[in-house]
């Protein structure tokens, strides 16, 4: 089993509005990279796909294209805001879940197990 979560659509759309909002303006291979980094894998060619992801939410105004590659925050209402931020809190946690730590007990190495 994967440790990583296939995204695609609205989710994959939520999950880069989101990684923007919070940090600015990324490249598409910056994007990749968190995107990885945080437990997440796209089908296909994953720059084509982010960029056509981050396309739809240009349609939408919530991302614009700053030159060839580069996208950064638009405007976004509070509640588009809020409904993003809940989805992308539901996609960690699923990564959470599929964590090999995930169900186990954290304890300290100095510490005996309780």
């Amino acid at each position: 089993m994967s440790n990583t979560l296939q995204v695609k659509g609205t989710e994959l759309r939520y999950l880069l509005t989101a990684y923007l909002f919070d940090h600015g303006a990324a490249t598409v291979a910056e994007l990749v990279d968190a995107l990885t980094y945080h437990g997440f894998c796209v089908a296909g060619r994953p720059s084509k796909v982010v960029s056509d992801a981050l396309r739809a939410e240009m349609a939408h105004g919530r991302v614009r294209r700053l030159v060839r590659g580069r996208y950064g925050p638009a405007s976004m209402p509070r509640g588009t805001e809020h409904r993003i931020q809940q989805r992308v809190l539901a996609l960690q946690a699923r990564v959470a879940e599929m964590s090999p730590r995930a169900g186990r007990e954290e304890t300290s190495p100095d510490l005996p197990a309780a």
